[in-house]
């Protein structure tokens, strides 16, 4: 939901900076990997260790970049199809060393009651499939937007529920876990359902090179 209705808000934050980056000869896909880079080490240092508020503030801030090499690119004239690509798989690998290392801390440090230890598993298998679900049906031509947990929405929430455990405050993660699983699940099951009532949903499409045709 945010993602589509929280960029023209922000931008108001974020273009001044972007327009600092360019001027200091950086291009939107090295602010990419470079927040990516940061994000994952903040996430993998320091969640495991128990810092969790410093943990969530960081990856806040960090997690900034995503809106700025966007901003970047479109001051520069506009993206490019490498660039869409690199900046979609860093947001995979940022997510899954988010709730990696999320998941790590419950098992060691919070002993937590199994249930949620697979609800944070199901958050982080179903963050990388509600991701996957709209890249593929939008390579098969279906429109799929918006959705009830997308990834500004998981990070809000995730990073919130880790802040506020370092905080001291009781079930915060517990709780933040448990939405993100529910929500992510239904996310996925409401994209699946978008693409199956497009129109061309039930059109073939061709075999993979090298299957037999009968």
């Amino acid at each position: 939901m945010l993602s589509t209705r929280g960029r023209r808000p922000a931008s108001v934050l974020v273009e001044p900076v972007a327009r600092g980056l360019l001027r200091l000869g950086l291009t939107p896909n090295v602010v990419t990997v470079a927040g990516a880079v940061v994000t994952c080490a903040i996430a993998v240092l320091l969640i495991p260790q128990g810092y969790l508020f410093t943990a969530a503030v960081a990856s806040a801030i960090f997690a900034a970049f995503d809106l700025i090499d966007g901003t970047m690119a479109r001051l520069r004239g506009g993206g490019t199809r490498f660039g869409a690509t690199l900046d979609a798989t860093c947001d995979r690998i940022t997510d899954g060393a988010l709730f990696a290392a999320i998941t790590w801390w419950l098992i060691f440090s919070y002993q937590p009651h199994p249930a949620l230890i697979v609800a944070s598993f199901v958050v982080l298998i179903a963050s990388q499939v509600t991701s996957y679900v709209k890249a593929r049906g939008e390579a098969s031509g279906f429109t799929i937007l918006g959705g009830l947990i997308e990834r500004p929405e998981r990070l809000i929430i995730g990073l919130l529920g880790v802040g506020l455990q370092g905080l001291g405050v009781p079930y915060a993660i517990d709780v933040a876990l448990v939405l993100l699983a529910v929500g992510s699940v239904y996310t996925i099951v409401q994209r699946l359902l978008t693409a199956s009532r497009n129109p061309e949903a039930l059109e073939h499409i061709a075999p993979p090179p090298g299957a037999a045709i009968r």
